[in-house]
């Protein structure tokens, strides 16, 4: 290939990877618009491709990350967690995979309640619903540091504030994305958390079993190897 065949090639693919960036931004920034008009806005992140998995990657690791922060730098008046023993990963971990799960459960569960909503959709509404923490709590942080014991109700009020309305934006994306209402969204995600809890039950159980299987074998390998020598 000439010089000249490969500079529009170039070019082509620069102009590409300029446009996947501007739709990722274009994705990141309608997350505010989603937090603040939630309806409407789920619909078209879904129905009408508003939405991104980049974006959704990206506001899922913002909040593991807020997370760590609130338990490392909160002011020791709000906060009870002993830094000096905190596991970053397990911390994680033990909100990572509640957070797939609850995903995974309510995709399998969307088939016996006539759900129309795809497993990237689900994961996306419920990354997308995770952004109002993110941008609360990050100012915590430091407010934490600015105000006195006897002032804990303000940072509690917006503490709380923050959760209520990530649940509520997480109920508004479902409702949206599988096209149910109100009442049988509520009804669904009881299912959903109970869906959940067996799926959890199940992995531990499989992990415990698969645990007592690798025992035995190596209890069973040490006996041959100790009666051969």
């Amino acid at each position: 290939m000439s010089s000249a065949e490969r500079l529009p090639a170039d070019a082509a693919a620069v102009n590409a990877r300029g446009a996947g960036w501007q739709r990722y931004k274009a994705t990141l920034r309608y997350g505010l618009y989603v937090i603040t008009h939630p309806f409407d806005g789920f619909w078209d992140l879904v129905h009408e491709k508003r939405g991104s998995l980049a974006a959704a990657h990206t506001f899922l690791a913002l909040f593991l990350i807020t997370y760590v922060l609130k338990l490392m730098l909160t002011n020791f008046q709000f906060i009870t967690a002993p830094i000096q023993y905190i596991n970053i990963y397990e911390r994680c971990a033990s909100l990572l995979l509640p957070f797939l799960v609850l995903c995974l459960s309510n995709w399998s569960l969307s088939t016996l309640f006539d759900g129309k909503g795809h497993f990237r959709d689900i994961y996306m509404v419920m990354c997308y619903a995770l952004v109002p923490y993110i941008l609360i709590q990050v100012p915590l942080i430091l407010l934490s540091h600015m105000i006195s014991f006897d002032e804990a109700s303000y940072y509690t009020v917006l503490e709380s504030v923050s959760i209520i309305w990530c649940l509520f934006l997480a109920f508004a994306g479902l409702m949206q994305v599988h096209d149910y209402s109100p009442g049988k969204t509520l009804i669904f995600i009881v299912f959903t958390i109970f869906g959940a809890m067996v799926i959890l039950f199940l992995v531990l159980v499989f992990f415990s079993l698969l645990s007592d299987a690798a025992g035995y074998f190596v209890s069973l390998y040490r006996e041959i190897v100790f009666r051969l020598h």
